[in-house]
């Protein structure tokens, strides 16, 4: 059972990633401007990365593979981007959206705090290099 839970909250976690990063792929022009509406300096240089830290980081979530290394890129990509974009607690919305934040962060401690499961690559790597080592002489 436990490996079908893992499973389903590495679907649920990759899922905000990879859909953000194809809306930002889709809109680009328009997640431009609100970068600049944010004031953050260079968004032509820092949406590429952004897009690119989403998607690598949110399929390796999803794959199970090197899991702890995508979740890591993600919370260090989530900090700035709460704190610079969720802020606002005058607006309903930006506090829903400062505190999904924080939900998703846990999230991916969780998941870098255990193993990604038997149904990852990870798991996968882990039982072809034991059942390699002990048919070898």
């Amino acid at each position: 059972m436990q490996k079908w839970i893992l499973l389903i909250a590495r679907i649920c976690l990759a899922a905000i990633f990879l859909k953000s990063g194809f809306d930002k792929i889709v809109g680009y022009e328009e997640t431009l401007k609100f970068m600049e509406s944010a004031g953050l300096p260079f968004p032509g240089l820092l949406l590429p990365p952004t897009i690119l830290i989403e998607w690598l980081g949110g399929l390796s979530v999803l794959l199970g593979y090197k899991t702890q290394w995508g979740a890591i890129a993600l919370i260090i990509f989530l900090i700035p981007v709460t704190l610079i974009f969720h802020t606002n607690f005058a607006e309903q919305i930006q506090q829903i959206q400062f505190f999904k934040n924080l939900a998703i962060i846990g999230g991916l401690l969780m998941l870098i705090g255990t193993e990604p499961g038997a149904l990852s690559l990870d798991a996968r790597k882990k039982w072809n290099g034991r059942s390699r080592s002990t048919t070898e002489p």
